[in-house]
């Protein structure tokens, strides 16, 4: 956890697993729109849901570090996915990608199922905010 971040955490509330209740940071403000499975020449070569979401990721951790941030700066995310079954069917192969290019951090998260996407090949769209210390 980053210095300017603390974890909020009620008494007696069982500890979310995956991401956290909520955070409370200081510092430089980071907004990255959301960010899909396309790598950077904007091609889809994942074409199943997890792939997309690693590169999802990784594409999200390109923009941070061009705030001088990385993902342990990261205070919210919201994922929207086409099909939540196939989200949930996925989760143990977007764990691993997930701590692979986040790693053990877990801000606040929300993931909501969308009628659609703008890019048509894509099944998730990932926003996040992140706070770098000043």
């Amino acid at each position: 956890m980053a210095p300017n971040i603390e974890i909020l955490q009620p008494a007696g509330w069982p500890r979310p697993r995956g991401y956290s209740n909520g955070l409370a940071a200081r510092g430089k403000q980071v907004f990255i729109s959301g960010m899909i499975g396309w790598e950077p020449d904007g091609v889809f070569r994942a074409k199943d849901f997890a792939g997309q979401v690693r590169q999802a990721l990784a594409n999200i951790v390109e923009v941070l570090a061009e705030a001088g941030a990385g993902p342990e700066h990261i205070v919210r995310m919201t994922w929207y996915v086409l099909d939540k079954r196939v989200y949930v069917a996925s989760y143990e192969d977007i764990g691993k990608a997930y701590r692979e290019i986040i790693g053990r951090h877990f801000p606040a998260m929300t993931a909501v199922q969308v009628a659609g996407l703008v890019e048509d090949e894509a099944q998730v769209e990932i926003e996040v905010t992140a706070v770098v210390p000043d």
